[in-house]
């Protein structure tokens, strides 16, 4: 009897015991959106009573986060879909879930006498992010649809880091930069004028629809093992997201992060950030994509892409 007793308590009692979470590993520049986000993320999952716990792993930029996800330290990154295909042309399984539509823009300062892309003959253009970045081809694929512009031949091109490039902006050392996003964003907060956008620059090509231009990449095989875990990080991520945008309560808290005092440049990073968030991703947006990925593989004479000249079955996550 005491046996029976005993056994019937260890079985009900078991039932307290908690699931041993799952933990996923993400890699997180320090310094970037992702990591503002990760605090409102955090606070999602508890809130859901998700049995995941992020396992934060920092590294030194995008190029380190892509060789910590191929090397197996990390589980999840955030970047684009263009490598992820690269990827999978050589036979890698990795996949692309959504995450921002937010791109960068093309800045001039306040009383510059740039307008429009013909503008920019002769000038000193900075670039974030090097001769292959997808703006930068987009951008001379635009000119030369246009205005029949080599825009290429036509500026003097000057490559650097993005902080780096602000400040040769503002000391007039450019005319103009195409920069990302949130050091564009900087800028229009001190009165510096948007020339065009990456959505812009799509709109121009013909292309209405929003493409994501960053997402969570990460392995299929690693996405099928772990199902509701990586369904439970999917969902408080985007509970994350419209929290953010929606409570200043909980964007207060992430302002630290965001390296800035001045309350003008914290209203246009918060505008801009909340403007890149995912509203759809369905067949009519992928099909978009494969479009600019044409465009890009053709800009850049396959430097970018490689050499299939279609995106890669399996780039998206379905």
């Amino acid at each position: 009897m005491k046996f029976n007793i005993l056994l019937l308590s260890l079985l009900l009692s078991s039932g307290g015991f908690a699931a041993e979470p799952t933990f996923i590993r993400i890699g997180v520049q320090s310094g970037g959106t992702v990591e503002w986000e990760l605090p409102a993320l955090q606070d999602a999952l508890k809130a859901g009573h998700a049995d995941v716990q992020l396992d934060i792993r920092h590294v030194a930029n995008a190029e380190a986060g892509k060789i910590a996800l191929q090397s197996g330290a990390v589980d999840i990154i955030v970047s684009d879909w263009i490598w992820v295909s690269g990827l999978r042309e050589q036979g890698a399984d990795f996949t692309f879930y959504p995450y921002s539509d937010i791109s960068g823009a093309l800045v001039v300062p306040g009383d510059s006498g740039i307008h429009a892309l013909q503008d920019l003959k002769g000038k000193r253009l900075g670039i974030a992010g090097g001769e292959l970045d997808k703006n930068w081809l987009l951008l001379q694929t635009l000119a030369k649809q246009q205005q029949d512009i080599d825009l290429d031949a036509s500026v003097e091109k000057v490559f650097g880091a993005p902080s780096l490039l602000n400040e040769q902006l503002k000391q007039g050392r450019i005319d103009v930069v195409l920069n990302y996003w949130h050091f564009a964003a900087r800028l229009e907060a001190e009165g510096y004028r948007t020339l065009i956008d990456g959505r812009g620059i799509l709109q121009g090509l013909g292309i209405s629809e929003s493409v994501a231009n960053l997402g969570y990449v990460f392995k299929q095989s690693w996405a099928d093992r772990h199902q509701q875990a990586f369904r439970q990080f999917l969902d408080a991520a985007k509970q994350a997201k419209q929290t953010l945008c929606s409570s200043d309560a909980a964007w207060q808290k992430i302002i630290p992060l965001t390296q800035t005092d001045n309350e003008t440049t914290r209203k246009h990073l918060r505008q801009n950030y909340c403007a890149g968030n995912i509203e759809h991703w369905g067949e009519s947006e992928q099909k978009a994509a494969e479009k600019v990925y044409l465009l890009l593989h053709k800009q850049s004479k396959q430097a970018l892409t490689g050499q299939s000249e279609q995106l890669q079955p399996g780039t998206f996550f379905r």
